[in-house]
């Protein structure tokens, strides 16, 4: 619970709004890849070298997770028909020798499609988290605010009331 509070105060709060849908996509690159793999490393890298909103990315990450394991057999599909390519063929191969590569799990299909996938996908989800973010600030927020027991929360009006209640 106090992670949505948290991930509400971000959304209310000046932070950029660029700022919070790159912490969304952080966290469903995250959620739609397996996370214990090595290619996670990139991911967690940004999240802790770049300004991202912790509590954006965790919430991202546990409903990516969950959708991730309804559309394992598109990935696992999607993986396939990468890896059965023709003519990269040789490329995978040469790949595969490599202990490196070999180390980066890219053989595996579900692996391989989840990471095409969620990398393919981050573009336009920043842009779609982008213009979510702002017309939640300009819409819901501005609805919000009009509520009184809003505005007593905040404090606008609660200072006087509570300092009658004093006297």
């Amino acid at each position: 619970m106090s992670l949505l509070i948290k991930l509400f105060k971000a959304l209310n709060a000046n932070q950029h709004s660029g700022q919070i849908a790159f912490s969304f996509v952080l966290g469903m690159i995250l959620g739609l890849t397996p996370l214990f793999f090595p290619h996670n490393l990139l991911t967690l890298a940004l999240i802790f070298f770049l300004r991202v909103n912790l509590s954006a990315v965790i919430v991202a990450t546990l409903f990516f997770s969950g959708l991730a394991y309804l559309l394992d057999p598109v990935f696992n599909q999607i993986g396939l028909w990468i890896l059965q390519a023709q003519t990269m063929q040789p490329v995978f191969t040469d790949l595969y020798n490599s202990a490196f590569w070999r180390f980066l799990h890219f053989n595996n299909s579900i692996v391989m499609g989840s990471v095409v996938t969620a990398y393919l996908l981050s573009v336009p989800a920043f842009l779609l988290f982008w213009v979510l973010v702002k017309t939640y600030r300009q819409r819901f927020l501005v609805w919000t605010n009009k509520f009184k027991i809003i505005r007593l929360l905040k404090g606008a009006e609660g200072a006087g009331f509570v300092s009658g209640m004093m006297k």
